[in-house]
């Protein structure tokens, strides 16, 4: 698998994990786990370094971070990092402009 196919599905089911999360559907343990589960995967990919870091892929990883540093609580009740990251979401869901915020690199 390339680094921009591993990204791209990574990006759409992040995406996914966030909004659930956000809306109440999924736990925050679930996006945890899915933090940690793409982790270990991308460890696993041979060629993750062979090819430059795209837009798309800073945007995945700067997401990464936040959910990840951020408790729950903050995820949820912190109104100026809830659109920062929503800004993330959409730009991975459809694509357009990239957050200039987000400075995500590979682990």
């Amino acid at each position: 698998m390339t680094v921009a196919a591993f990204i791209e599905r990574k990006a759409r089911q992040l995406a996914y994990y966030i909004k659930a999360f956000w809306r109440g559907d999924l736990p925050y343990r679930e996006v945890n786990l899915f933090f940690w589960d793409t982790l270990e995967e991308w460890i696993n990919m041979s060629n993750r370094n062979a090819t430059p870091i795209s837009s798309q892929e800073r945007v995945f990883w700067h997401l990464m971070h936040q959910i990840h540093f951020w408790p729950q609580d903050t995820l949820l009740s912190d109104a100026v990092l809830k659109e920062e990251l929503n800004r993330c979401v959409n730009f991975l869901e459809n694509g357009g402009f990239c957050p200039f915020d987000c400075v995500g690199i590979r682990p």
